[in-house]
């Protein structure tokens, strides 16, 4: 622990550093300037309130065990005892939130996301579950008062999805949603199926942080634009403008083709916003050793072949592979109460890195 208190002088140091500088004219009247401090100030606070608080709390203990070595009053010494045994305890929880709180931050937590859900093995049954694995994640974002649009699909005859794309924005989805990529298992009877059967299908999740210009730029020149004419009732309602777009990121071959926009325009910045994650996605998985090596202290988030998540019908049960959660109340979670599950999966992610930070001679 001497080390992280070595680290949290300096930190309480740039705190009041910064704090300074949000009361200094000149910052204040540079809108940009004030901005940045502003937010560095701000991912700051919670570890600064809960060090100062560890500080009262260390010297709270000092002060106890000063009066146990000198006291010869019985009852005195009996309160000194108690005091000294809760501040102990509140002094253990604090060090835990503490080293918690100055865990390395994914700088991707805060950004909204592009999801795609494809149907894998399993033919019809699998296109289904993808449409049910959608309908999962979009009552999960109306619980937590996020912003879920379909930006890309192509459905079955089924009324299922080969794949579909779409966008969620709100407060820190990325930190939450992260989590969901891999291959995700369903057990249950098809519809199709006579003889009542449980058959086994998958779908796989993949989930990028959406990147703006500013976090990740394409090359214009690695950029191919064709446009064409949105598919449409055809006969004297056909579109004669040419507003559907397709952009293909030339080194990589990604294509991305967009026509569900009212507008040229719409599409191409749609088309540009899914294009841009998927291409830094890519040169991530690309660089398959750190790519490897980022992933030990994850939980799944990256190989979306791995086998993550079963969901069992006839039982009515979840299980999650990686944690070995499993959760009778399958009928809940499909209706987007995932939060159980979540939450112990940030957990476990929490406490494997902490398993890191000490294993690192961090004490």
């Amino acid at each position: 622990m001497d080390k992280i208190i070595a680290q949290l002088e300096g930190v309480l140091a740039r705190y009041d550093e910064l704090q300074e500088m949000m009361a200094d004219p000149d910052v204040i009247s540079d809108t940009k300037r004030y901005m940045a401090v502003s937010k560095e100030e701000g991912s700051m606070r919670d570890v600064v309130q809960k060090y100062k608080h560890y500080k009262t709390v260390m010297h709270d203990i000092e002060e106890s065990e000063e009066v146990l070595a000198d006291s010869k009053d019985s009852d005195l010494e009996e309160l000194a005892k108690e005091d000294l045994a809760n501040l102990r305890s509140e002094k253990d929880t604090l060090e835990h939130e503490i080293l918690v709180l100055m865990l390395p931050a994914d700088p991707n937590d805060d950004k909204n996301i592009i999801m795609e859900i494809r149907g894998a093995a399993g033919g019809d049954e699998a296109s289904l579950f993808a449409a049910d694995l959608l309908g999962m994640y979009e009552k999960y974002a109306e619980r937590q008062g996020w912003s879920f649009e379909i930006v890309d699909e192509n459905k079955t005859d089924v009324g299922g999805y080969k794949e579909v794309a779409v966008m969620i924005t709100g407060d820190r989805v990325y930190s939450k949603l992260k989590y969901e990529n891999g291959a995700h298992r369903v057990q249950r009877v098809p519809v199709t199926e006579s003889a009542g059967r449980v058959h086994t299908s998958t779908a796989t999740v993949a989930v990028m942080p959406e990147y703006d210009e500013i976090d990740f730029q394409l090359d214009p020149k690695d950029i191919r634009v064709d446009v064409y004419r949105s598919s449409g009732a055809g006969g004297q309602h056909i579109n004669k403008t040419s507003s559907a777009v397709r952009m293909t990121h030339l080194p990589t071959g990604i294509v991305v083709a967009m026509q569900d926009q009212r507008s040229q325009q719409q599409n191409r910045e749609k088309a540009m916003q899914i294009l841009r994650s998927r291409v830094y996605d890519f040169y991530e998985t690309q660089n398959q050793d750190k790519y490897d090596e980022n992933r030990k202290n994850k939980v799944g988030t990256g190989d979306r072949s791995e086998r993550i998540r079963t969901y069992n019908y006839p039982q009515n049960r979840v299980t999650d592979h990686r944690i070995g959660l499993t959760l009778n109340k399958l009928d809940r979670i499909m209706n987007g109460d995932l939060d159980e599950i979540i939450d112990a999966l940030i957990v476990h992610d929490q406490a494997q890195k902490l398993e890191n930070l000490q294993n690192a001679g961090v004490q």
